[in-house]
């Protein structure tokens, strides 16, 4: 089966009431655990490339990479553009065999965001690529996004048709609470999804599809094995996956997860050097991070995505 692009996933999500998983990547370990889970789960996927990725392990190797677990395990599977913020890197990931690109023009005034944001569409719709926008910032930092509590907003659902119409866009990232990054709200500090807003966006874009960035829970028990074993993590309190589990019930066909990914395999590296810390062999600390990574990625597909065996 060749790289697929979301339309048809999105459409079937929506109908089924479960979004689809997307996950950033970086090296063939971090693929290794997600497909292997989604395969197991018989999950689609949407494999996701960040711009700092791109800088890290260069592009073709990502693609081959993701060509290679598309040819091992015969799932739908998308590649995307995370967090594109101009015309030149969308440009490149179409122009390099993506399926989806991002481009987020939420640093922009609303006018300038849909001139850039119809600018990459009709590059990329001529190129059968499908292109998310963005309305709405978050806060909070992950690889080159770096958006303050001061300077976020959440998306004005006035302004979605529109924005939408204008453009030509597939699908838009809302900002409805979810933050970048790990450290999203401080102990005792209740995550609060606004789901009023996702209700009011949903009246004025029927059927169409939604997505969350920010989305990871901070899973407890890795940030307490990464401190376990030399870490220093300040305690922090994710997005409760009954929260999110709720949202990919609505319209919300995209749920992006990073941060857990991250946890996970660093909470596995640190445990396994703890344990064995004459061990020099990569193969030997990246395969139980690898394993833990698949079983991560299975718990976001049972419980919070709900798109087990709808590949």
């Amino acid at each position: 089966m060749p790289l697929v692009t979301t339309t048809e996933m999105f459409t079937d999500a929506y109908k089924g009431g479960y979004a689809i998983g997307a996950f950033n990547v970086n090296n063939m370990e971090i693929i290794q655990g997600i497909t292997e889970a989604a395969t197991e789960e018989k999950a689609p996927l949407i494999l996701q490339v960040s711009a700092g990725a791109r800088k890290y392990a260069k592009h073709v190797y990502l693609m081959k990479l993701i060509e290679a677990a598309v040819a091992d395990t015969g799932l739908p599977i998308a590649v995307h553009l995370d967090h594109g913020d101009d015309f030149e890197i969308c440009k490149s990931c179409i122009d390099g065999g993506f399926t989806s690109v991002m481009i987020d023009g939420s640093k922009h005034g609303f006018q300038d965001n849909i001139r850039l944001t119809k600018q990459v569409v009709d590059y990329a719709h001529a190129r059968g690529v499908v292109v998310e926008g963005e309305l709405g910032k978050l806060a909070g930092i992950e690889d080159d996004v770096n958006v303050s509590d001061e300077d976020a907003q959440f998306t004005n659902p006035a302004e979605v048709e529109e924005f939408v119409e204008k453009t030509g866009v597939d699908s838009l990232a809302i900002a409805i609470g979810t933050s970048h990054g790990a450290y999203k709200f401080k102990p005792g500090q209740k995550a609060h999804l606004r789901f009023d807003i996702l209700e009011k966006i949903e009246e004025r874009l029927p059927k169409f599809p939604i997505v969350l960035h920010g989305a990871s829970s901070v899973i407890p028990e890795f940030v307490a094995k990464v401190n376990q074993y030399g870490g220093k993590m300040p305690d922090a309190v994710g997005i409760p996956e009954e929260m999110l589990r709720q949202a990919a019930k609505s319209a919300v066909c995209k749920i992006n997860i990073d941060s857990d990914l991250r946890l996970a395999m660093t909470a596995s590296v640190r445990e396994h050097f703890a344990l064995h810390p004459d061990h020099f062999d990569p193969r030997q600390y990246l395969t139980p991070a690898r394993a833990a990574i698949k079983e991560m990625v299975k718990r976001k597909l049972v419980n919070v995505l709900g798109c087990s065996g709808k590949a």
